[in-house]
């Protein structure tokens, strides 16, 4: 009964047992690097990375910038930074399987070795990074609002250009319109011009022909 009890107590401890990666890995410049993580449905994971300075003592280098994407077992991105040197994530899955996190460095000649830390937990070891959470959240909420009012000053700034080009339509059919009233004028005085010279060159021939 002992044993059965142990063995119990050992299966739950490794169902809610949180996953936590931390680790640092070498990338070559123009490489690319994944990571997997299984995540069952409803859990909370977030992730922290950033570029070691081989040199504490002046900037990161141009070249030391990488590209990283996270994604779903479907291929749903959850995360996406390009030419970062740093960022932070956080998702609660949808679905239970393999979460990949792929880092790509950014192709540079020479080539170079770039150093990575990568903090990646998932489960109660969540609650210590509750900020970077919060934060990650108000960054993507930020970043809607933003998506929404330049959606927003984009429909604005067109009809206001569709507002001045019915303006312009305007003025144009106002002043062609003025324009065919005087070639109509224009041209009726030429035809009656044209009329009264033919019957002026009329009347004289009959007029030299004594024909009235």
């Amino acid at each position: 009964m002992d044993l059965r009890r142990s063995s119990i107590v050992l299966l739950i401890l490794s169902i809610l047992s949180p996953a936590t990666f931390s680790m640092r890995y070498e990338l070559l410049s123009g490489h690319t690097k994944c990571i997997s993580e299984e995540i069952h449905e409803k859990a909370m994971s977030v992730g922290k990375y950033s570029i070691v300075n081989p040199n504490e003592d002046h900037p990161l280098p141009s070249s030391h910038k990488i590209t990283v994407r996270v994604t779903s077992p479907q291929g749903t991105a959850y995360h996406e930074a390009d030419g970062v040197d740093s960022g932070q994530f956080s998702l609660t899955a949808v679905e239970t399987g393999d979460y990949i996190t792929c880092f790509s460095a950014a192709e540079h000649q020479p080539e170079t070795m770039l150093t990575i830390d990568f903090d990646w937990r998932t489960g109660i070891h969540t609650n210590d990074w509750s900020n970077v959470a919060k934060k990650s959240q108000v960054e993507m909420m930020e970043f809607e609002v933003k998506r929404l009012f330049e959606t927003v000053t984009s429909i604005h700034d067109e009809m206001f250009y569709l507002r001045d080009r019915e303006e312009e339509m305007h003025e144009l059919n106002k002043s062609t319109n003025s324009k065919m009233a005087w070639l109509s004028v224009l041209s009726l005085g030429i035809c009656l011009s044209v009329a009264g010279l033919q019957f002026w060159h009329l009347k004289t021939f009959f007029q030299k022909k004594k024909l009235i």
